[in-house]
């Protein structure tokens, strides 16, 4: 009876439940092997996105067409996690702009900074291309007045 497996190598050393597929790599050992990792476009604006809502101080991501068309959205119980979010992806950068309304009264640059750091870190942990630039555009300020007053004309539309 011959104990080879396909390799041709006899089996006789190794007991069958001490084989390991072919492509695992024992702890410590690199898997030996070639291929290429594409992510695309939206996978990368949908992380940053993400981490720039995470961010303390920011009401709302993009400028007033999204938001009109985000509003649909979230009537529907549909949320676009990337708007606002505009990515270029390279070979292994990345560079990023974020359109937000922030809330008031928060530190304006404080939260452009903490966007870029949290969108920096979130890239760069989770998808593992370098950040070039994160560019952040505060087109509008949220006050609380300004939902007080949408109320009644939401209801005014029932």
């Amino acid at each position: 009876m011959d104990l080879s497996d396909t390799n041709g190598t006899s089996s006789a050393t190794t007991p069958p439940g001490n084989r390991l597929p072919v492509g695992t790599a024992l702890a410590g050992e690199p898997l030996t092997g070639t291929g290429r990792t594409v992510i695309n476009d939206g996978v990368v604006a949908k992380v940053a996105g993400i981490a720039a809502r995470e961010v303390s101080g920011v009401h709302a991501l993009g400028g007033g067409a999204a938001r009109a068309l985000g509003a649909i959205r979230e009537a529907m119980n549909n949320t676009d996690v990337s708007q606002g979010i505009s990515v270029e992806v390279g070979e292994t950068q990345v560079a990023v702009d974020v359109t937000i309304v922030a809330e008031y009264p928060v530190q304006l640059q404080q939260v452009a900074d903490d966007i870029r750091s949290s969108v920096i870190r979130a890239i760069e942990d989770l998808v593992g291309l370098e950040v070039t630039e994160v560019n952040v555009t505060i087109v509008d300020i949220h006050l609380p007045s300004d939902e007080a007053e949408a109320e009644p004309n939401k209801a005014a539309l029932r």
